[in-house]
C-alpha cells in the first residue's frame, strides 16, 4: 500500500513539473519569429562599418547577400530592387563569432563510466530547444564546437553546429565540417577530484595512467586498422569465402584519427601533459588539432607552433583548481607572438554571450592589435575547426554568418543588434524587445492557471493494495451488524472531553 501510494504521489508531482516546464518553454522567444521560413533570397546591409578580418575595415560599406551567401562587399554595392535592406548606419558588422569549446544544445555531456568512450557521439543527443542557443545568438555567436566532457582520457565524438534556433536537430550540424573527438589530460580523467563512496576507483588514477590509456587505445586501433586493410586487400584480389573482421565501434573513430578524417581536441592544463600528448601523437602518426584550455601553453609555445597545433584558451580564468594556478592573462598573446593559432573559447553558455569582450582582454594583457584580438573569435577558431573556407571572414562566396553591433565589437558597450546565419536573421534585438510584453503576459496567464489548479484539491482515491505475485487477495468477511448502542449521558470530566474532541481514548 505504501509503495503504491508513493508511486501515485510521484506521478502527480511529475505532471506538475511537466506543466511547469511547458509554461517555461512557451515563454521562450518564439522560434518561428527567430527563423522566418520564407526569408528573402536577397538582403543588403548598408552604411555599416565592416570589419572584414581578411582585408581591413570598410567604412560606410555594404554587404550583398544572395541565397545565404555573401555575393559582394564594398562601398559601391548596389541593392537590387527585390532586396530586403538592413540600414546599419552607425553600426559595425563582423563575421559571426565561432566558439571552439561549447557544451550547449546537448542533452548530456559526459559518459564517465569508462576511460575510453569513443563510441558515443554528441550528434545523437542534440537538443534544438536549448535556450542557450538563442542566448548565444544574442551574443553574436553563429557556430560552436560541441564537445564531449573531460571525464575520459578519450571521450566521445564531437561536432560543429550552426546556431539555427527553431530548426530541428538534424538542421544544426555544420554541413561538411570534419567531425572531432574529445581527449582529456590531467585531473579530470584520472578522477582525482571525483569518487563515489563504496565503489572502486576507475582506471586510470594517475597522469601516467592517462598516457598509457591513450597509448593502449591507439595500439588497438592500429591493429584493428591493419586487420581491415588485410581483409580488403584479400577481397580485392578475388579471394572467396572471406569472413570480415568484427566491427568495433570504439576503435573506428580512432582509426579515423589515424587516417586524418577526425580532429582531436584535447582538454589540458599543464606543460608536461601537453608535451606528453604531442609525443604520443608523433608515435602513432596523428595530429592534435587543438589543445583546449591549454593554460600553460605560454611555457611550451614554441613546441605548439612547431607541431602546428591550435590553442583554444580562456581569456583570464585562473586558480579555480590546482592545475590552473600557473595560468596568466597573457597566455593568448604570448602564444600568438610565438606563431600559434589561438582562439578564445567559452566552455560555458553564459561566457559565450560576451566572447567579443573576452577577446578584447588580450589587447590589455599582451598588447595584441584590434584585428588580432578579433581574429581570436572569428577566423582563428574557423581555422582550428577546418571551416575557414566558409566562415570566419567577410568575403564574397562565404556563408552569410554575420553579427551586427551598435558599437565597436571589442568595446564594453557593444550590444548585438542582429545575428544572421546563412543570410537569415536568427536574432533581432528590436523584435525581441517588442515581443517581451506579450511573452510576460502569456507567462502570467499560465502561472495563474497553474496556481488555480494547485489550489483545487479533489478527493484522491486511495490506490488498491499491492498483492504479491502468486498469492490470492485475502478474502474479507462481511462486517457483522452490531446492535445500536444507546446514547450515553455527556461527560463533564475535562480529560474525557478532550479525548472526545481528539477522536480517541487516552
Amino acid at each position: 500500500m505504501k509503495r503504491s501510494s508513493e508511486f501515485f504521489i510521484a506521478a502527480k508531482n511529475l505532471r506538475f513539473l511537466n506543466l511547469l516546464r511547458l509554461i517555461c518553454f512557451l515563454c521562450l522567444p518564439l522560434a518561428d519569429a527567430a527563423t522566418p521560413p520564407d526569408a528573402p533570397a536577397v538582403i543588403v546591409i548598408q552604411n555599416a562599418t565592416i570589419l572584414t578580418i581578411s582585408h581591413g575595415t570598410i567604412e560606410h560599406g555594404s554587404i550583398l547577400i544572395k541565397d545565404g551567401k555573401i555575393a559582394e562587399v564594398g562601398q559601391s554595392v548596389k541593392a537590387p530592387k527585390d532586396a530586403q535592406v538592413i540600414d546599419a548606419a552607425g553600426q559595425f558588422v563582423i563575421p559571426g563569432i565561432i566558439d571552439c569549446h561549447s557544451h550547449i544544445a546537448a542533452e548530456s555531456i559526459n559518459e564517465g563510466s569508462v576511460s575510453v568512450s569513443s563510441m558515443v557521439n554528441m550528434a545523437e543527443i542534440l537538443n534544438p530547444d536549448d535556450i542557450d542557443i538563442y542566448r548565444d545568438l544574442a551574443g553574436g555567436v553563429t557556430s560552436a564546437n560541441i564537445l564531449h566532457g573531460s571525464a575520459n582520457a578519450i571521450g566521445g565524438q564531437t561536432l560543429v553546429i550552426k546556431l539555427r534556433w527553431g530548426q530541428p536537430a538534424a538542421k544544426l550540424p555544420f554541413e561538411g565540417a570534419l567531425p572531432g573527438i574529445k581527449f582529456a589530460l590531467g585531473e579530470n580523467p584520472k578522477r582525482s577530484n571525483f569518487s563515489i563512496p563504496g565503489q572502486p576507483k576507475r582506471y586510470p588514477a594517475t597522469r601516467m595512467g592517462v598516457e598509457e590509456t591513450i597509448r593502449a587505445a591507439f595500439s588497438e586501433a592500429r591493429d584493428y586498422k591493419k586487420t581491415w586493410e588485410d581483409y580488403n586487400k584479400r577481397a580485392a584480389a578475388g579471394e572467396k569465402n572471406l569472413i570480415p573482421p568484427r566491427r568495433d565501434l570504439r576503435l573506428e573513430p580512432l582509426v579515423e584519427v589515424l587516417e586524418g578524417k577526425r580532429y582531436v581536441h584535447s582538454h589540458c592544463y599543464r606543460e608536461d601533459e601537453i608535451l606528453m600528448l604531442l609525443r604520443v601523437a608523433k608515435e602513432f602518426g596523428f595530429k592534435v588539432r587543438t589543445f583546449q584550455h591549454v593554460l600553460e601553453g605560454y611555457k611550451v609555445a614554441d613546441e605548439l607552433a612547431a607541431a602546428g597545433v591550435g590553442a583554444s584558451t580562456f581569456s583570464d580564468w585562473w586558480a579555480y583548481k590546482v592545475e590552473a594556478y600557473d595560468a596568466i592573462p597573457y597566455n593568448a598573446a604570448l602564444m600568438t607572438r610565438r606563431g600559434v593559432v589561438v582562439s578564445i573559447n567559452s566552455d560555458d553558455a553564459e561566457e559565450a554571450t560576451h566572447l567579443n569582450q573576452e577577446a578584447a582582454k588580450s589587447m590589455k594583457f599582451g598588447g595584441l592589435s584590434h584585428d588580432e584580438a578579433l581574429k581570436m573569435v572569428t577566423l582563428n577558431p574557423a581555422m582550428q575547426l577546418g571551416i575557414d573556407k566558409r566562415v570566419g571572414t567577410i568575403d564574397a562566396g562565404k556563408d552569410a554568418d554575420l553579427a551586427i553591433y551598435n558599437h565597436d565589437p571589442l568595446s564594453a558597450y557593444a550590444v548585438v543588434q542582429k545575428t544572421l546565419i546563412d543570410g537569415r536573421v536568427y536574432f533581432d534585438r528590436q523584435r525581441d524587445i517588442a515581443e517581451r510584453p506579450g511573452r510576460e503576459k502569456e507567462k502570467k496567464a499560465l502561472m495563474d492557471k497553474l496556481k488555480k489548479a494547485a489550489e483545487k484539491k479533489p478527493e484522491e482515491k486511495k490506490p488498491d493494495a499491492i498483492v504479491p505475485i502468486g498469492k490470492k487477495p485475502a478474502e474479507t468477511k462481511p462486517e457483522e451488524k452490531k446492535p445500536e448502542d444507546k446514547p450515553k449521558p455527556p461527560q463533564t470530566s475535562g480529560s474525557d472531553s478532550a479525548a472526545a474532541i481528539a477522536g480517541g481514548a487516552l
